[in-house]
């Protein structure tokens, strides 16, 4: 999938997750949605981009992002 369609996915569960007061629980939510509902490859691509600077993922989007790479990091571990 291109990573342009993946940034907006991402920053559209992100503004979903943004009406929590807290913004940890709302990086969590979109942490949690990535792992439990986008593929591997996807995840993959999405981690790869914030990596490379994660040009146009929102605050919040990118926040739950580094939450993601931060959760399979301590699975690998």
């Amino acid at each position: 999938m291109n990573i342009e369609r993946l940034v907006a996915m991402a920053n559209d569960i992100g503004r979903y997750f943004a009406s929590e007061p807290d913004q940890v629980v709302g990086a969590a939510g979109v942490a949690d949605h990535l792992k439990r509902f986008w593929e591997p490859g996807m995840r993959k691509q999405i981690a790869a981009h914030l990596a490379a600077g994660g040009a146009g993922l929102e605050p919040l989007a990118k926040k739950g992002v580094e939450r993601l790479v931060e959760i399979d990091s301590k699975l690998r571990a």
